[in-house]
Parts: C-alpha cells; structure tokens; sequence
C-alpha cells in the first residue's frame, strides 16, 4: 500500500464515506472515495480540509478512535436538511447540474445512446420508488408509480435492489414479474411468472451469499433493539441478512449517543460492519458483497455479462446505490441516475429530484418503447 493521503471535506459527505470505507473493510488498500469527494462541489458548508494519510486510515486500531463528531458529521451529511442544503452556493448547485443534467432534460440522448442495446433496469425503493417517511413500515409506493414500473416491466428486464428484507419490499411492490434483490443485495430471487423477455416463466434466480451470518445478525438484532430503547425514535430494522437502525425521529442531540450504542455492540462482532445511509445506521456482514455486486449478478444472470449489447440503467437515491453507479461507470455500460434535490457527491451520470420524477421518466421509456414497435 502507497503511503497516499485521502482529502476529504470537513462539512460534507465525504466524511461519512471515508468512514464507511473503514468500517467496511479496516484491511482495504487501494479503494477510494469517487472524485468528486474531492472537488470544490462539495465543499458546500466552507470549510477547510483534513487529509488523512491512508495508511493510518485504514488500520483496524483507527476504528474506535473515529470520534463521535465525525459520526454526526456523517449523519448529517447522509441525510441533509433544507438549512443545509441551502448553504450551497448557486454557482456550485449550477456546476454540478452541468455535471449532472436531469434525465428527463437529457431523455433523447438517452435513447439514442441505448439504440440496438437491451436495456435492463434496476430501481432502488426507498426515495426512488416511494417516498422517504418517517416511520419505515409506511413507506408506500403509490398505484401510479406501481403501475408504471409494471409498465416497464413489460418491455425490459427490472430489479428492485433495496436494503430492505426481499419479502418486506416484494410486499411494498407487489409485483410478481420482477427480479428483487434485498438486503442490499445479499438475497436475490427472481421473477415467479415469466414477464414477456422471459416467456418460460419457470426461472428463478436465488442468490444468498450471506447466509451463514443468518444466526449472528438475529442475534444482535434482539441486542441493539434493548440496547436502543433508552433513545426515543430509535427504531431497529430486522433486514434479514441486514440490520437498519432509523434515526430520522431522534433528537440530533443524541445522536452521537447513538452511534456510539451501536459501535459498543459491534465491538464483539468483527464479522459485521457498520455504514450511513439516508437517516440510517446499516449494519451488514463483511463479506465483499453489496449493490453493485448483485446488479453483476443479475446481469450475468440475464445471460448479459460479456455482452455488449446490453444498455442497463439504475435509479437510486443512498449512498449505498453509489455502488452500483460506480460499477456501470466501470463496465463503461449505461448509467446511474442519482435522486436527489440537493448536489452531493456520486457516480451518477444523470439526476431526477424526487420520485415524481422518476415516475415521469419511468413512463416516458415505456412511450418511447412503445413508439418503436
């Protein structure tokens, strides 16, 4: 490992991504947050930077020694207020549209780039499909967005790759003719009636790379569900192979409290590991294995893997959908679609602002299909 240093912004994200970095893999060597980690777009708040050598960042001795404040910093940062997101300025916001454009504004390339191709979609759920709340279990998609994914369902193979249960967001959807991929992908099953691009209708993909962790992740569930009860709004999620903690109804005063709850309790467990998301603590086994893996997946899956005819296209909103955005930009096939109002950092080529939108652009693709027949 080259002694390099990392330069993160104080006031942003990227904090919680060089975190997330060393919770999930304290032994990881060349891996690094994406560009724009690093560039004057995110520097949103006016703060300094800290640069972080990294081979001390990735030592597993640094783990407890990562301070609360950077924690909360994370916290935030993962999940940004309207105060915060007016603090960027209009030059940066207008820089990272160009960097960004809508994908309904840029609809026509789109297309004309998928031309001859197969595209194949995946859709996160939570803040793409339905929109964010507060109690998780009432996170409802509406009939208009149900009906239109059913709609793009007809014409190009579609997965739902949530870090919800596969069973709890199959229940959300309702859908029987898509892929789903739960628990960010650590449980994967396929369609139980063939959809038209699969007209046996007797395949049914099942991917369970973390199963073995099943005993383990139950019982810290039942741990951090008593260790929790003492923070008011803390709710404790049981994914299956995933663990969720909401923090989004807590006092941001006890936050750092919280995350310190959770850090004393993976202290036992080396084998979990902890990262931020959108008003969440995620808590996952630490095998290498996550969004981007089972978009892979799913993609060879379909008999795609070392075509280059296929045009795949995936829609998130959380940090944890960067991984499959940095996968495409590897395979240098199709894009990410990053939802979200505000500018922040990611591998996404395009951005939508709100599930509206993506049910807009949803729907488009299916007229624009159609007009091709």
């Amino acid at each position: 490992m080259t002694n390099q240093n990392v330069v993160v912004s104080e006031a942003d994200s990227a904090i919680g991504m060089v975190i997330s970095l060393v919770m999930s893999d304290p032994n990881l060597s060349m891996t690094t947050p994406p560009a724009a980690a690093v560039s004057p777009i995110t520097t949103v708040a006016g703060g300094g930077y800290i640069t972080i050598p990294r081979t001390k960042l990735f030592k597993k001795t640094l783990l407890d020694k990562v301070p609360n404040s950077c924690w909360v910093d994370s916290m935030r940062a993962s999940s940004p207020t309207r105060s915060f997101s007016s603090a960027i300025s209009s030059e940066s916001d207008d820089k990272w549209k160009i960097q960004h454009p809508s994908a309904l504004d840029m609809f026509d390339q789109i297309t004309r780039a998928s031309n001859g191709k197969k595209i194949v979609m995946f859709l996160d759920y939570d803040g793409t499909l339905s929109p964010i709340v507060e109690d998780p279990d009432r996170a409802f998609m509406t009939n208009e967005m149900r009906q239109a994914v059913k709609e793009v369902a007809k014409y190009f193979p579609t997965a739902i790759v949530s870090g919800r249960c596969r069973a709890k967001v199959s229940n959300f959807v309702k859908l029987s003719q898509l892929y789903y991929a739960g628990s960010h992908g650590m449980d994967i099953k396929g369609p139980t009636r063939g959809p038209k691009h699969n007209p046996d209708g007797n395949q049914s993909v099942l991917c369970q790379p973390a199963k073995d962790f099943l005993p383990m992740i139950a019982e810290v569930n039942e741990i951090l569900i008593e260790k929790t009860k003492s923070i008011p709004g803390a709710k404790v999620e049981n994914n299956k192979f995933c663990l969720s903690v909401h923090y989004r109804c807590v006092d941001e005063k006890r936050w750092d409290e919280l995350a310190e709850q959770i850090r004393s309790v993976l202290k036992e467990y080396p084998k979990l590991r902890m990262a931020t998301g959108r008003m969440v603590f995620e808590i996952r086994p630490t095998i290498k294995w996550d969004k981007g893996n089972a978009l892979e997946f799913l993609l060879e899956s379909l008999g795609y893997n070392n075509s280059k005819n296929v045009f795949p296209i995936y829609i998130g909103d959380d940090r944890t959908d960067e991984d499959g955005f940095k996968v495409l930009r590897e395979r240098g096939q199709g894009f990410g679609i990053l939802v979200s109002k505000y500018p922040k950092e990611t591998y996404a080529k395009y951005s939508l602002r709100e599930p509206l939108e993506v049910m807009e652009f949803l729907m488009r693709l299916v007229e624009w299909k159609r007009s091709m027949a």
